[in-house]
């Protein structure tokens, strides 16, 4: 029988969990969403590639990284008009989400990422991962794992297509990509189309949207206020090929991350109180303490941000 890859968090036994707490493994947990996307790809696209990636990453660093199954839902309240489509009320995302980590952090795991599939999860798993680092004395990230890709600012120029802003937003040439890739057998290709924001008609300077960016000023609401087929970008320039090489990049980048936090070691942190507040901290937010009183940081703060004389990055 084929052994299990080290890194499935749900494979261990309590004693291998104390082991890699013990080697300060990075713990990722990913989260997707099960969601309409258009009539050629299925439900499961944002849980399905989430897992590819963070899978694919863990491969490339498997001594760094244990990996939680995916959590399969997410909030997607904006597309319930599209049959399938399953909500998630956010308070109760975010609770849950949050308790995820907690539950981590008690085990003594002190680096957790979450890494998500889909993109109206992004605010609510921010709020996650900033309230286990306040609640916890665990550090955490939240990240979208298409992020991995604009981290080589060279990658999407030879990679995409498609128009911006909204040739890649929903069902699109890079979601439609990797499923190709992924799990090709379940694409409908006689199914595939170009979907079109209705808004972006108005060719406004602040309402407008794409996976990657958004304007300053861009309404999120319905799907189906602006979409008659839930694809929103240019599913038709979609290939197997992309896919692969998205998938790789976003893997590789990811693993980066992955090896980066885990080495970065925990900033001091200073009180500046004076006097030093008589009841504890609110909000759940107690059980952290400060490192020391007054400054904690050297002189690279000190200095406006120089580093052996130099300003960071030059």
């Amino acid at each position: 029988m084929h052994k299990t890859e080290p890194w499935r968090y749900e494979k261990l036994t309590w004693p291998e969990i104390n082991d890699a707490v013990k080697q300060k493994k990075v713990v990722v947990v990913p989260i997707g969403s099960i969601e309409q996307h258009g009539p050629h790809l299925p439900l499961d696209v944002d849980m399905l590639e989430v897992t590819a990636v963070a899978q694919a990453a863990a491969r490339l660093v498997p001594d760094d990284v244990l990996v939680l199954p995916t959590q399969v839902n997410g909030y997607t309240g904006h597309v319930m008009d599209f049959p399938g489509t399953i909500n998630i009320h956010f308070e109760h995302l975010i609770h849950f989400m949050v308790d995820i980590g907690k539950s981590l952090a008690y085990h003594g795991f002190k680096k957790i990422i979450f890494i998500n599939g889909h993109g109206s999860n992004a605010p609510n798993m921010d709020l996650v991962a900033r309230r286990v680092n306040l609640e916890t004395d665990a550090e955490s990230i939240a990240s979208n794992w298409w992020a991995m890709l604009n981290v080589d600012p060279e990658f999407m120029k030879g990679w995409r297509e498609s128009v911006f802003p909204g040739g890649c937003a929903h069902a699109c040439e890079l979601e439609t990509s990797v499923y190709l890739y992924v799990d090709e057998e379940n694409v409908k290709k006689d199914q595939i189309r170009n979907g079109y924001i209705e808004f972006h008609k108005d060719q406004s300077r602040f309402g407008w949207v794409d996976l990657f960016s958004a304007g300053a000023g861009t309404k999120v609401s319905w799907t189906a206020s602006y979409s008659d087929t839930g694809v929103l970008g240019e599913a038709e320039l979609a290939t197997k090929e992309k896919g692969k090489r998205a998938l790789e990049e976003a893997a590789k980048q990811f693993s980066r991350l992955i090896q980066e936090f885990r080495a970065r070691p925990k900033p001091a942190r200073g009180d500046h109180h004076d006097p030093l507040p008589t009841i504890p901290m609110p909000w759940g937010q107690e059980f952290q303490k400060p490192t020391a009183q007054g400054k904690v940081h050297g002189e690279y703060v000190k200095s406006g941000g120089k580093k052996n004389g130099k300003k960071n990055g030059k």
